[in-house]
């Protein structure tokens, strides 16, 4: 029989880039009066912008990101 498993330590940097490759958050942004929606990779590089929350959401996931929300 084994022994319980140790946990892989991560690394600060390894623990920073977890799931980067697959999340993006999408904000909303009020520029004059103009709605839209921003989005960004999990790292907050600039990717695009939206008119709408669920175009954003969609676009995202047509190029296999998960969407999340920022408030």
């Amino acid at each position: 029989m084994l022994g319980p498993s140790k946990p892989k330590q991560l690394s600060q940097e390894d623990f920073a880039a977890y799931g980067c490759s697959q999340l993006a958050y999408v904000k909303r942004i009020d520029a004059d009066g103009i709605v839209a929606y921003a989005a960004h990779a999990a790292d907050g590089s600039y990717l695009s912008h939206f008119a709408d929350y669920a175009d954003a959401c969609y676009a995202l996931r047509q190029h296999d990101l998960d969407p999340l929300s920022l408030h």
